[in-house]
């Protein structure tokens, strides 16, 4: 594993442990969930972090590859 990877890897590992206090709902759903209380509240929230893991995960290989061909590896 390269440490471009390693470091994306543990800035998402960090972002998703620390993310507790952040506001991670839409209008609509926090509205929706007002009187479904805190644990609803935190599933949601869990939710909407682990929906967004794939499209976080398809953007950085993209941008892996692309940064390893934009590189080049030296040879003709």
């Amino acid at each position: 594993m390269s440490l471009t990877a390693f470091a994306a890897l543990a800035l998402a590992a960090a972002a998703a442990l620390f993310a507790g206090g952040a506001q991670a709902q839409c209008a609509l759903c926090r509205t929706a969930l007002g009187d479904a209380g805190d644990a609803a509240a935190r599933a949601m929230n869990l939710g909407i972090l682990v929906l967004l893991i794939p499209p976080v995960a398809i953007f950085c290989t993209i941008f892996a590859v692309a940064y390893k061909k934009g590189k080049g590896d030296g040879r003709q």
